[in-house]
């Protein structure tokens, strides 16, 4: 008896298993199953979210949801586009589509491989569209997606339905009861909730959206060349790859004003291209609605291209090839670059600098960037084409610094000091400046104010997809903010949240938006 009562106990976990994965579809076989119910006049309900976990609220929505029509069909997030921050999903889509599918109110369960819910409303075509009540307000939302997902049920007859019940917050619940983050980390959010912290940089955000911004810096084409190690050639002492697709990206001062469009009003570059192989095109393209493009052109040279070949399966960089001419401009070209930063500097509220080392700024531009600029934001790089040469002290005063470890080292010429004490003593010897930033990879960054010494702020992340533009995002999101007067504390934290985020973007595929940025914030410390 004892073997039959098992062996019925697993036929029955059997089946349970595969009834729930009968209900786990493809996007492309859930619109089959949809098209059909309606040919039968079956009303299709559609729900769409994270569903990271789930909780009673979603339960009575679903609920609420299945009695209002004949099938209810659920779609997730996947994984790639969840942007709840840091730490998120804390279950994988897999896990979450098996959560899903065992409710019992719920038909049918599809991934959603896109950003958004627009393409599934229209696979679907469901008859209702159902949300919670925290998205009625349209205005509350703060990536504005539930207006675009409005129009999307309406264009073909669809309504859009708010249930009215009890409501958690997944956020909150992971935040209280699960363990995602390290010691320290949860230390630090907890500090910032308990000091009124959401409420405070949503505020922060939410001051710098008037501002013009003005960036000078190089111009730079990030290539990357998708290879497959295929082993050592027979014949000589090299490793032969097998070529497999490209990526051509917009990078450098361009993508750090692409960065800081969503948070500020105007965004003008300034900035050099070669008049051979400028790539102009596929720069423009890139733009932002409301960044400018103002370029000088250098004769017979290039826009400099940086070739990454680039292993996809684990998006490991295996080598690279610059093309570029790095010298020094003409004095004519150098002479108008001046004139264009003179005459655009005291008009804005913030002039970012993204200096690559790679000619475009020498010493006369310099003096005119901290003669006439209102606030000056300052970062100098260290890359393979300039190390050693390219040094944050080439700018004698600035309101704003914000560097990696190694730049702050090559600068103050100090392998072994303790970076605390580099960033408080040796730095400001160098540049008169009284707002430094030093970001410290894995362990966060660490922030230095004139009157309140040094804070570190941890790191939110572990998961690193590409560190490519992370700095340069860091920096142009940060500048208006500090510009704005708020706490570099608080500045910092923020500047983790983008740098979390930009780390997790393969090259420059997509900036870092504020609606994106406000969410994870807002995931952080509810």
């Amino acid at each position: 008896m004892t073997v039959i009562a098992f062996n019925t106990t697993a036929n029955q976990t059997q089946k349970t298993g595969e009834d729930l994965r009968r209900k786990v579809l493809s996007l492309e076989e859930l619109t089959n199953v949809c098209s059909k119910s309606r040919s039968q006049n079956k009303t299709v309900v559609l729900c769409h979210g994270v569903f990271d976990l789930l909780h009673l609220g979603h339960v009575r929505h679903f609920k609420e949801a299945r009695e209002l029509g004949d099938i209810l069909v659920v779609t997730l997030t996947a994984d790639a586009f969840v942007n709840k921050g840091p730490g998120r999903p804390v279950f994988n889509e897999a896990q979450r589509a098996e959560m899903l599918a065992s409710i019992q109110y719920v038909d049918y369960v599809a991934i959603n491989y896109a950003p958004d819910a627009e393409c599934v409303i229209r696979a679907v075509q469901p008859s209702l569209y159902i949300k919670g009540t925290d998205y009625a307000n349209a205005e509350e939302d703060i990536t504005g997606k539930i207006i675009d997902e409005r129009r999307a049920v309406e264009s073909y007859g669809g309504k859009i339905h708010f249930t009215n019940d009890i409501t958690f917050s997944s956020s909150s619940l992971i935040n209280q009861n699960l363990n995602v983050f390290e010691p320290k980390v949860r230390e630090h959010l907890d500090l910032l909730r308990s000091d009124g912290g959401l409420e405070q940089l949503l505020s922060m955000l939410d001051s710098i959206k008037d501002y013009k911004i003005l960036l000078v810096g190089d111009c730079i084409v990030d290539e990357y060349d998708y290879v497959t190690p295929m082993g050592k050639s027979a014949k000589e002492n090299i490793i032969a790859t097998r070529y497999h697709d490209r990526e051509i990206f917009a990078g450098g001062v361009i993508a750090a004003a692409n960065h800081v469009a969503s948070f500020c009003k105007e965004v003008e570059v300034i900035t050099a291209l070669g008049e051979r192989d400028s790539c102009e095109d596929i720069i423009r393209s890139s733009l932002k609605e409301n960044v400018t493009l103002s370029p000088l052109y250098r004769e017979f040279a290039p826009t400099t291209r940086k070739v990454r070949f680039v292993d996809p399966n684990y998006t490991r960089k295996m080598f690279e090839v610059y093309y570029m001419d790095d010298s020094p401009m003409l004095p004519t070209l150098q002479q108008e670059l001046n004139r264009r930063i003179l005459q655009k500097a005291k008009e804005v509220d913030v002039v970012i600098v993204t200096d690559f080392g790679h000619g475009l700024i020498d010493s006369s531009t310099v003096e005119i960037l901290v003669k006439e600029s209102k606030f000056l934001a300052v970062n100098a790089q260290a890359n393979s084409a300039n190390i050693g040469f390219n040094l944050v002290s080439k700018y004698p005063k600035a309101d704003y610094v914000c560097i990696d470890e190694p730049e702050a080292r090559l600068a103050t010429h100090d392998k072994q000091t303790d970076i605390t004490d580099i960033i408080c003593t040796k730095l400001p010897k160098l540049v008169d400046c009284k707002k430094i930033i030093i970001t410290h990879g894995k362990h966060g960054c660490i922030t230095h104010e004139q009157d309140l010494g040094t804070r570190n702020v941890p790191a939110l992340t572990k998961t690193v997809v590409d560190t490519v533009g992370a700095g340069d995002a860091f920096l142009a999101v940060t500048s208006p903010l500090v510009a704005a007067g708020h706490s570099l504390q608080k500045v910092g934290f923020i500047g983790n949240v983008v740098g979390s985020m930009k780390v997790g973007i393969v090259g420059h595929r997509k900036s870092v938006d504020k609606a994106s940025v406000v969410k994870a914030i807002t995931a952080l410390l509810k």
